[in-house]
């Protein structure tokens, strides 16, 4: 008795079946290939989010966006799929993310109020202010302001995504480096983005660069950024902190 084996389609198959007959059946084996594309993506901001998300909630909103990505595709654009593909099935997931607003308010209300205090210090001393003097601005102790950085350190992430995630599309600090292939106007405003990002980084201090780099093109957390750097990973996690506010702030002066 012979047994049938169901022949495995190549890829290209799988688009010149989709590009004849663009139905739900194409298009949910293009999505069974590309799955795995969605769990890096997820995992990679997961590795940025608190404990308490769910990898697989992040998986089933960037399957959102593969879906917008494969029935929006033009390969005639010579754009590889991954690379059209990645920033929209990210931003899929930093839209459910707002949507669903994860971070506690109280964690919010936190994170503006060390901004504001950072803002403050900032132009009064013309500098960026020390730990200790913005933990006296914050009327906490040291140990206080560290704990503090520790929970609005999450929300910073995604503060920082969200005002890169603006106007120009869906771009956030580690798409600043590839060209997604949009479009003539895309490509000029994605260059813009990494001018005015390259100036407001290189404005920081060397050890916020290093940890900005590590943590987000590099995709090291931070208690690996600590070992590199021979401080705590409550150090790094300051040091994380204040480049974000620093960054942030630098960014909206420059865009406003």
């Amino acid at each position: 008795m012979a047994i049938e084996v169901q022949r495995i389609e190549t890829v290209g198959e799988l688009w010149g079946d989709y590009r004849l007959a663009p139905d739900r059946s194409a298009r949910d084996r293009l999505i069974l290939h590309y799955s795995p594309l969605v769990k890096f993506v997820a995992g990679r901001v997961m590795s940025r989010l608190p404990d308490s998300v769910d990898q697989a909630d992040l998986v089933s909103y960037g399957i959102l966006g593969l879906i917008d990505a494969i029935e929006k595709y033009d390969p005639e654009r010579g754009v590889k799929f991954e690379t059209y593909a990645v920033p929209r099935i990210r931003g899929a997931i930093l839209d459910e993310l707002r949507s669903i607003d994860w971070v506690p308010r109280s964690v919010r209300a936190k994170a503006r109020a060390a901004d504001q205090a950072y803002n403050k210090l900032e132009h009064k001393l013309r500098r960026s202010p020390t730990d200790e003097e913005l933990a006296t601005e914050l009327g906490l102790t040291p140990q206080e302001l560290d704990s503090l950085l520790r929970q609005t350190t999450r929300a910073g992430i995604l503060q920082l995504d969200e005002m890169l995630f603006g106007q120009q599309g869906p771009s956030t600090l580690g798409d600043t480096l590839a060209d997604t292939g949009d479009g003539p106007v895309a490509v000029v405003e994605k260059n813009e983005t990494r001018r005015l990002l390259a100036r407001a980084i290189s404005s920081l201090g060397d050890r916020e660069r290093t940890v900005l780099t590590l943590y987000y093109y590099e995709g090291l957390n931070l208690a690996e950024i600590g070992q590199i750097l021979g401080v705590t990973e409550s150090r790094t996690c300051q040091i994380h902190t204040k480049a974000v506010h620093q960054l942030r702030h630098r960014l909206r002066d420059q865009v406003g």
